[in-house]
């Protein structure tokens, strides 16, 4: 590789240029170096259209075509990468920790600026540009997936949050409702706590009440028996408090509730979008022939995985950006092989999740993770290895677009076993 003149590198005939773009609220630090680290401009620009024009022209002065440059990014994610990805940039998203070791190395004494770390950036895509994965050049049709699956699963996590709360308020005054229903956000649990916010209200239910309330809400099986277990329930003598403290509580847990309530709304339209982009997708059939994983967790693999095929270069790739493949730290006589702790989690959880229902959708899958049970795996251990084996499986089918066999997956571990 031979330097240009103007210091750019020159790379199959084409100059080199690296842009370090540190992210703000409302604006952008961005610095663009040459292959030799001379730093040719820096400039702020303001968040939106009128920025990225700005910042498009001042890497235009510089560089003849976008295949030319490669950008450093703290994000994946969003308009701005969105928009740097379709003008056809490279994009080097590095992590935020490795960004801060980087900083400790060259600036022991800690100083910190947006300038500066847009500098940094440039100067990590130049120097270890290589060892990062660009941003992938997802389809339309995938990265409409990963913005439904992502708010999907944030509202889950978000449901979760309150159902904590309600649940820490219900022990404070009304346990019994925390006895009775086995899913405090469940359709059962609001309905019920929606009528009868306090024990006292809880108490005063009959079975006729508490069936017709459950009615309303939805169910439809098993109706009678439902309605005389939960007014058994909620007849439960337990401590109580104060008539005034009671209904300050009930007026929280029906805020509580309310929220819950449209939280089960908004997840379940949600999952009704979700279904219907996933299933346009050219890579659905693929992710729906394998065992276990359904259409939510297929959609949140794919959200995550992208659909670009050149995004990962073999299996082993795939599998490190799931960090279901173990990691090695050796030095000298020591050697450790553990789980990976930075990790997608997003695309991490689902896979485990996927593995878990594989074990009953898949013998081979159950086969594999049996053995590796008697091997002395724990639980979690031999389900990672499951998911790992199975992330090699779905990369085997994407690549050669073909749908799932349980044969051709599994039969060769099922002979050795034999």
């Amino acid at each position: 590789m031979l330097p240009s003149s103007d210091g750019g590198e020159v790379k199959g005939g084409w100059k080199v240029i690296f842009v370090g773009n540190d992210w703000a609220d409302d604006h952008h630090d961005v610095c663009v170096m040459d292959a030799g680290g001379t730093v040719l401009a820096e400039r702020r620009f303001v968040e939106g259209l009128a920025g990225m024009s700005q910042m498009q022209e001042l890497i235009a002065a510089h560089a003849d075509d976008p295949s030319e440059v490669l950008i450093g990014s703290e994000t994946d994610q969003g308009m701005w990468v969105e928009y740097l990805l379709a003008a056809g940039f490279g994009v080097v998203a590095v992590n935020p920790k490795s960004v801060a070791r980087y900083r400790e190395r060259i600036r022991p004494g800690g100083g910190k600026s947006d300038r500066s770390d847009a500098r940094l950036l440039a100067d990590m895509v130049r120097v270890d540009g290589h060892l990062h994965r660009q941003v992938a050049g997802n389809t339309e049709d995938a990265s409409a997936v990963r913005v439904l699956a992502r708010a999907h699963q944030t509202l889950i996590w978000e449901r979760t949050r309150h159902g904590n709360r309600l649940r820490a308020t219900l022990k404070g005054f009304y346990p019994a409702a925390v006895a009775t229903f086995s899913s405090l956000t469940g359709r059962d649990a609001l309905a019920i706590l929606a009528a009868a916010p306090t024990p006292s209200q809880g108490r005063r239910l009959t079975v006729s009440q508490i069936r017709r309330i459950l009615e309303k809400a939805g169910r439809q099986r098993y109706l009678e028996v439902r309605a005389v277990e939960y007014q058994q329930g909620l007849k439960t003598e337990h401590l109580a408090v104060g008539p005034k403290i009671e209904n300050a509580h009930g007026v929280i847990v029906a805020s509580q509730v309310a929220i819950l309530a449209e939280l089960n709304r908004q997840i379940s339209g949600l999952e009704t979008e979700l279904t219907a982009y996933f299933e346009q997708h050219p890579d659905a059939d693929i992710y729906l022939s394998l065992p276990g994983p359904g259409v939510i967790l297929s959609a949140r693999m794919l959200g995550e995985f992208g659909d670009d095929p050149d995004r990962y270069a073999d299996v082993k790739s795939r599998r490190n950006a799931a960090a279901t493949s173990p990691l090695t730290i050796e030095s000298g006589k020591t050697r450790i092989v553990t789980s990976r702790w930075v990790k997608n989690e997003r695309l991490h959880g689902a896979l485990i999740a996927w593995a878990f229902h594989a074990l009953s959708a898949s013998p081979g899958a159950r086969l594999f993770y049996d053995q590796k049970r008697d091997a002395g795996n724990e639980h979690h251990q031999a389900l990672r290895a499951v998911a790992n084996r199975l992330v090699g499986i779905l990369h085997g089918c994407l690549q050669h677009r073909t749908l799932y066999d349980e044969d051709t997956a599994w039969g060769h571990r099922q002979t050795q076993a034999a």
